[in-house]
C-alpha cells in the first residue's frame, strides 16, 4: 500500500473525540498534533497527543471556534491534514474550504458537499428532489409572510425547527394552534443566539417515532458503502443518551430498504468521507431527518459489530485512497450499545453538574473512549459529555447485561453524572423489549427521578447519626431552631 501523502495530522477538537483520533493515529504511524485552550490542558489528548499547541479566545468555545488560530496551529505543527472531530467547526463548509485553501488536506466531504447537505432545508429539497421520503413541512424563506398560514395547513402536532444548528436546540413541539406563533418567536430566538441563524421551517411531528441512521462512507472513485444502521431513539430533549445497533425495530427487508435509501442519498449527494443519514421512523415507514457531515459521536458501536476503524477510513478516503471495501465485505456481528456517560442531574431537569475528577475508576472488559482524567476540573465551558462506555456481545440482551455491570462498576467521585440514570434505564422492562421511541424518557419519568438516591441520602444521614460528633451537634441545636422543621432561607 502507497505511503499516506502527510504524516502529520492537527485535530481541531478536543475531549473524548481528539484521544480517539489520536487513538487511530498512531496505529497508522502517523504524528498527533492537537489546538487546545488552558482550560483544557490536563485532558488526556493533550498529554497523548506529540504535539501540543496552545490557542486562546474570549472564551474557551471561542478559541476552538477561532478558524484563523487553528490554521495558524496547523502550520506551526507543519500538519499535512486536519481532522475536525464533531461539533465545533466540523460542519463548516467556510472552515473546510479555508483548510484546503491553506493546503492542507481536509479529513471530510468537499465543502460543496458540506453546504448542501449541512443545510437542513437545502438537504430536505435535495433529498425530496431525488424522490426520497419526506416528512410534509412548511419553510419559512418560501413566503415569510405566509409562514404562520402554510405551516398550520401541514397540520397538528408540528414540529418547529431551526435551519442550522443541531443537538435538538431550538426545536418546538407543538400541539395546540393557539401556541404556535409564540413557539415560532421562542425559536428563532434560541436559533439566532446559538448557531446566529433565525431561519426556521415546520414539519409534521410524528408521535413516538424512533431514531434511525445509517453509516455512509464514500471515495473519491465513486465507491459508496453503508455500514448498518444505528438506532438512537433513548434520547433527552432530543439529545442522545444510548445508541445501538442493530436496531430491535427493524426486520431484514426494512432493513434493506433504510439503508439503500441511505447509499442512494449519499450517492445522489456525490458524497466523499464518513457520514450519517438520519430518519424518522413510525409504523413501518421512515422520512429522512437530516445527514451529518462528519463523523457521529456513536460511531463506536458501528466499529464493534462491523470491526471497520471509521477514523482510519477517513484518513485513507481524505488521502485519495480507492476504499477498500466493498459492500460484501462489510458485515454485522453481535450487538453493540454504547452509553453516554454526562456531567448532569437528570433528578433535577438534566441541569449540567461540574466538580474536580477526585476517582475515577472505569469498569474493566469495555471500550471506553474517555476525555476526561483524575484531578480534571469539570466546567461549565463545554458539552457535558465525559466518556462512552461500549460494550459488545453475541446478542441484544447479553448486551444491555454486560452494559448495566460496566455502568454499576463505573466509579467517578467529585461531580454528578447520569450513570444512575443510564443503570435504571438498562434495567428497564421496555428498554429491554426494544419498545423503544424518542418520547421513551417523557413517558418514564420514574426513571429521572432516582429515587434510590433519595433512600440512600435518607440512610446516609441515619447511619451519621450514630456518630458521636454527628449526634452531638444534633443534639446541640436549640429548640427554637429545631421546631422550624425543614424550612430554609
Amino acid at each position: 500500500m502507497h505511503k499516506l501523502p502527510f504524516d502529520t495530522v492537527l485535530i481541531a477538537n478536543r475531549g473524548e473525540i481528539a484521544a480517539r483520533i489520536i487513538k487511530t493515529l498512531r496505529k497508522l504511524g502517523l504524528r498527533s498534533a492537537i489546538a487546545y485552550h488552558e482550560v483544557d490542558a490536563l485532558t488526556p489528548a493533550v498529554s497523548m497527543a506529540d504535539l501540543a499547541i496552545p490557542i486562546s479566545g474570549r472564551t474557551p468555545v471561542a478559541s476552538y471556534l477561532d478558524i484563523a488560530q487553528i490554521i495558524a496551529a496547523a502550520r506551526k505543527a507543519n500538519a499535512g491534514a486536519l481532522h475536525p472531530g464533531y461539533g465545533l467547526l466540523s460542519e463548516s463548509a467556510e472552515f473546510a474550504r479555508t483548510v484546503i485553501k491553506a493546503g492542507i488536506t481536509f479529513i471530510g466531504p468537499a465543502p460543496e458537499t458540506i453546504e448542501l447537505m449541512g443545510d437542513k432545508i437545502r438537504a430536505r429539497n435535495f433529498v425530496q428532489r431525488n424522490g426520497f421520503p419526506v416528512l410534509p413541512c412548511a419553510i419559512e424563506e418560501d413566503d415569510p409572510p405566509t409562514f404562520v398560514s402554510r405551516a398550520q395547513a401541514v397540520g397538528y402536532p408540528l414540529l418547529v425547527k431551526p435551519t442550522g444548528g443541531g443537538g435538538g436546540k431550538g426545536m418546538r413541539i407543538v400541539r395546540d394552534p393557539d401556541a404556535l406563533e409564540a413557539a415560532i418567536e421562542q425559536a428563532r430566538s434560541e436559533a439566532r443566539r446559538c448557531f446566529g441563524d433565525g431561519r426556521l421551517y415546520v414539519e409534521r411531528y410524528l408521535e413516538m417515532p424512533r431514531h434511525i441512521e445509517v453509516q455512509v462512507l464514500g471515495d473519491a472513485f465513486g465507491n459508496l458503502v453503508h455500514l448498518f444502521e444505528r438506532e438512537c431513539s433513548v434520547q433527552r430533549r432530543f439529545q442522545k443518551i444510548i445508541e445501538e445497533t442493530p436496531s430491535p425495530a427493524l426486520s431484514p427487508e426494512l432493513r434493506t430498504r433504510i439503508c439503500d435509501a441511505a447509499v442512494g442519498i449519499a450517492r445522489a449527494a456525490q458524497y466523499q468521507n464518513a457520514g450519517t443519514v438520519e430518519f424518522i421512523l413510525s409504523e413501518g415507514d421512515f422520512y429522512f431527518l437530516e445527514m451529518n457531515t462528519r463523523l457521529q459521536v456513536e460511531h463506536p458501536v458501528t466499529e464493534m459489530v462491523t470491526g471497520v476503524d471509521l477514523i482510519a477510513e477517513q484518513v485513507y478516503a481524505a488521502a485519495g485512497r480507492e476504499l477498500a471495501l466493498s459492500q460484501s465485505d462489510i458485515a454485522s456481528n453481535g450487538h453493540a450499545i454504547e452509553l453516554r456517560l454526562y456531567a448532569e442531574a437528570p433528578e433535577r431537569g438534566y441541569v449540567p453538574t461540574t466538580g474536580k475528577v477526585l476517582l475515577l475508576e472505569y469498569p474493566d472488559g469495555v471500550r471506553i473512549d474517555s476525555g476526561i482524567m483524575l484531578g480534571q476540573h469539570i466546567t461549565p465551558e463545554f458539552d457535558p459529555m465525559l466518556a462512552k462506555i461500549i460494550v459488545h456481545a453475541p446478542s441484544r440482551i447479553e448486551a444491555a447485561m454486560k452494559a448495566h455491570r460496566a455502568i454499576r462498576a463505573l466509579v467517578l467521585l467529585g461531580c454528578e453524572t447520569n450513570a444512575s440514570l443510564l443503570a435504571r434505564i438498562l434495567a428497564d422492562e421496555a428498554f429491554l423489549g426494544g419498545q423503544l421511541h424518542t418520547g421513551y424518557l417523557e413517558e418514564n419519568p420514574h426513571l429521572a427521578a432516582d429515587n434510590f438516591a433519595t433512600g440512600l441520602s435518607a440512610f446516609l444521614a441515619s447511619a451519621a447519626l450514630l456518630t458521636r460528633p454527628v449526634r452531638a451537634s444534633a443534639d446541640a441545636v436549640p429548640e427554637l431552631h429545631t421546631a422550624f422543621g425543614s424550612w430554609r432561607n
